[in-house]
């Protein structure tokens, strides 16, 4: 029997990237706790496109 919880997979995408004018997008997959994160996750990662650490927002 599958574990039921609020752990749910989310999707991050870079916002710097749309305005840089370069093809591609940088998304990385994780996964948040709705209980305790309900509004949107906002990380720092890694763009490799632009080979420098954004901010990457939930998407839906």
């Amino acid at each position: 029997m599958a574990k039921k919880g609020s752990r749910v997979q989310v999707i991050l995408e870079c916002t710097e990237h749309k305005t840089s004018g370069k093809p591609g997008t940088s998304r990385y997959i994780t996964t948040k706790n709705k209980k305790n994160n309900p509004e949107r996750l906002e990380l720092k990662k890694f763009n490799a496109i632009l080979k420098k650490v954004t901010v990457h927002k939930e998407i839906k």
